[in-house]
């Protein structure tokens, strides 16, 4: 079933059960637009095509398939597209010191190059309907989140990248809203695989390690559906003048979920504030404390 008659249309990107694509499906369908679920494997979202969203597979690291997806999406909507969601993503946690370039570059190819990606494919019916681009984007592209500087690198990418989007799409009517979105109830950190290597220089704070692969899910973390209820309430609004937006239209920066309110009001007073706050709060000072230990049984051989 496609979109009735003048109804709005979103595309969004990474929509498996329980995590925020999900969640924003959901939140958009009840608001009255019609979705389009997007994952990988279609048969994830089987629910929401029963509540008669489109379902379209897609993998936004695959050229094919963002094509594929492209030329669907154009028969469901007559070419036009209202919004587009980019939550795809992917959590990279390692120290910096223990990278894998593989690894990095895949978690790249999902949370950058596919966000660049899509709104290069859709760029043609997002301006046939002055349409909205929506990137998820993360406190990390501002915070220094222990172990998580690829992360962090992924998200303070798609920050800079969405400023430029926006001023060279203005002219066409598109607008790019980012989300600076803190912690939110999602499958992104339900895979614990990370391990330290042998050979870390963080082995011997393992217990630090292992702690901060579910800190986005254990700290100030928000439900999932009332992050969407207010992501969507937001790309709904009517536009407003620049100076007005962040009150009364849809915003350039959107900031909810855990921490978001402290890290923008941080990010006023200075990158010192939260070097000071993350150092303390990721218990990094233990570490300062294991380390004179070290040295000074060294100096007692």
């Amino acid at each position: 079933m496609g979109p009735q008659p003048g109804q709005k249309t979103v595309l969004i990107t990474g929509c498996t059960p329980g995590g925020i694509g999900h969640a924003l499906a959901m939140e958009f369908h009840a608001k009255g637009v019609h979705v389009i679920a997007t994952a990988r494997r279609t048969a994830v979202l089987a629910e929401m095509g029963a509540l008669g969203m489109s379902t379209v597979a897609l993998d936004v690291t695959n050229a094919e398939s963002i094509k594929t997806c492209h030329a669907e999406v154009a028969k469901i909507t007559g070419g036009t597209l209202d919004f587009l969601v980019n939550n795809a993503g992917r959590t990279h946690t390692h120290p910096a010191t223990d990278i894998d370039m593989d690894d990095v570059r895949e978690t790249f190819e999902t949370n950058v190059f596919g966000v660049m990606a899509m709104c290069q494919a859709f760029a043609d019916q997002l301006i046939a309907a002055k349409g909205l681009i929506i990137n998820i984007a993360s406190l990390a592209a501002v915070t220094p989140y222990v172990f998580g500087s690829v992360y962090c690198a992924t998200k303070g990418a798609v920050v800079s990248y969405s400023r430029t989007l926006r001023l060279e799409l203005k002219p066409f009517g598109v607008r790019v809203m980012v989300a600076m979105t803190g912690t939110v109830r999602s499958q992104i950190a339900s895979k614990t695989h990370r391990t330290l290597p042998a050979d870390s220089i963080y082995q011997r704070v393992k217990e630090l390690f292992e702690t901060r692969l579910t800190f986005s899910q254990n700290n100030g973390t928000v439900n999932t559906e009332d992050y969407a209820r207010q992501l969507v309430s937001k790309a709904l609004k009517s536009e407003s003048p620049l100076l007005l937006r962040s009150w009364f239209g849809r915003p350039d920066w959107f900031w909810a979920g855990g921490w978001a309110g402290q890290t923008w009001l941080a990010t006023w007073l200075g990158e010192w504030v939260l070097d000071f706050a993350l150092y303390r709060k990721m218990k990094l000072a233990h570490l300062d404390q294991v380390l004179k230990q070290e040295a000074a049984q060294k100096k007692l051989v």
